[in-house]
């Protein structure tokens, strides 16, 4: 079974400082068909005005994930961290038991545009933790880059979920494959440009939800930048 999700279907909200689109039921954008696709419960697509952002507030029980497209985000949190993410670099912040956060803007000049990502987490009340790490570019050109998984793997940030999640960037001839293992869902996010997945067309925004198959094919990529998790 496949079912696209095109980019004009999303939530939007649009607050003057923050602009954001919403793949799944968020705030005040409730979407029964829409709430969430396995543990996978949230991807905003968010652009942050000069110097604004999300004051501090509090998580519970959730993986979270930000993935910087463009500009820069600063954060800090209630366990002492304060960092400033770029485009390239995967943060990961498991709420647990609760955390205090804020994300801002870290440019007086430029948007920050980038997707927040909650996953549920395998079980609740965990010990509230934060990673980051940064992916070059090189290691996601014309491939599926791990960036977050339940064991680290291939320095991938660490997850408290069976899922896994992929970057990659893909133009012209290039292409990836990925199998799929029995019983498991497969969500395509094209973050920017276009590209063919299992022969579907999409663009900026897009995605494609699978279950019952055995194989991805990312191909046919325009300045392509796509994120591919695999659920249980």
């Amino acid at each position: 079974m496949q079912e696209i999700r095109r980019a004009a279907e999303r939530g939007h909200a649009n607050h003057g400082w923050l602009d954001s689109w919403h793949s799944f039921s968020f705030a005040d954008y409730d979407d029964p068909a829409h709430v969430q696709f396995g543990p996978l419960r949230v991807i905003n697509e968010d652009r942050v005005a000069p110097g604004a952002g999300f004051g501090t507030h509090g998580h519970r029980d959730m993986e979270i994930i930000s993935y910087v497209l463009d500009g820069a985000l600063a954060h800090q949190d209630s366990m002492g961290n304060g960092s400033t993410i770029r485009p390239g670099d995967v943060q990961r912040m498991s709420a647990g038991t609760g955390v205090q956060h804020s994300e801002f803007n870290a440019s007086r000049q430029e948007l920050v545009h980038f997707l927040q990502i909650w996953i549920q987490p395998d079980r609740k009340g965990l010990a509230p933790g934060y990673e980051e790490r940064a992916f070059d570019a090189a290691e996601k050109r014309g491939r599926l880059r791990l960036i977050a998984s339940p064991d680290r793997a291939a320095g991938s940030v660490l997850i408290h979920q069976d899922a896994r999640v992929y970057a990659g960037l893909f133009d012209g001839a290039e292409r990836a494959r990925l199998e799929v293992a029995a019983g498991r869902r497969i969500y395509v996010h094209v973050a920017r440009g276009a590209l063919a997945a299992n022969g579907t067309a999409l663009g900026a925004g897009d995605a494609l939800k699978l279950t019952g198959t055995g194989t991805l094919e990312l191909e046919q990529g325009r300045a392509a930048e796509a994120l591919v998790f695999d659920l249980p």
